[in-house]
């Protein structure tokens, strides 16, 4: 595996008295990407809460780098290269586009980077260029998505978080985002996504992890989760598409 970029280590996370990750470990070597899966209430969204700093830790670390982050401020980790793409987007719906790719920026001055990593968003997302000055809120799901991941892009991120980065996407577009996907990763930055589509998270991940009740119950390439009787039933279908055949 690459070097590790982000770490957790024993990590066990509380809502009030209740435990919601469990001596949990994970490993995210840089240029990798890396999918998270579990069911509803496994951990998965607490897990990107943690390591984006909405919540933080009872015990355990959490490592960017191999230094400790769990006191950093979410500003300051998005400053050291962690960057979010959330759950149902969360764009600014008033905004325009370019005004919501702007505000991925927001940690760094306007210049010269600034318009190249723009132009880098636009080469990747033609449709986004051509909505520019449209309000993000008007677009379609797929194109709000684009433009998420763009905003993320604006920030210059080393690793991104993806939460459920395929829900509520038409199939055409789940394959466009997941090709995006793959094209970022190629291009130099780790991602670490949640999501339930487990088939098409699989087929481009490099390694994952399983989730259930805050406890990590599997783990390894994504090859041979595909593989995995365990997974093949819970979250690909194949066992019963088998069994109703």
């Amino acid at each position: 595996m690459a070097e590790a970029l982000l770490q957790f280590c024993d990590v066990n996370t509380y809502y009030g008295d209740l435990h919601v990750l469990k001596n949990v470990n994970y490993s995210i070597g840089q240029g990798e990407i890396v999918c998270l899966l579990g069911g509803n209430a496994s951990g998965k969204s607490t897990t990107m809460k943690t390591i984006m700093g909405v919540v933080r830790p009872s015990t355990g670390s959490v490592l960017f780098e191999g230094g400790p982050i769990e006191r950093l401020s979410t500003s300051a980790r998005v400053r050291r290269g962690i960057v979010p793409v959330l759950e149902a987007r969360r764009l600014f719906p008033r905004m325009s586009v370019f005004e919501n790719l702007e505000m991925g920026a927001y940690t760094r001055k306007r210049g010269p980077e600034f318009e190249r990593d723009l132009e880098r968003v636009y080469a990747l997302f033609p449709r986004v260029k051509e909505r520019r000055q449209q309000i993000a809120g008007t677009l379609s799901g797929g194109e709000q998505q684009m433009v998420a991941i763009g905003r993320a892009l604006m920030a210059r991120p080393r690793l991104i978080c993806m939460d459920e980065p395929s829900m509520g996407l038409s199939p055409l577009y789940v394959e466009q985002v997941f090709d995006i996907i793959q094209e970022i990763n190629r291009q130099g930055t780790t991602i670490f996504m949640v999501e339930q589509n487990a088939a098409m998270a699989l087929s481009i991940a490099h390694r994952a992890y399983v989730l259930q009740t805050g406890v990590v119950v599997l783990s390894g390439s994504a090859q041979s989760l595909r593989q995995n009787d365990v997974v093949r039933q819970a979250y690909l279908g194949e066992m019963q598409i088998a069994a109703d055949a």
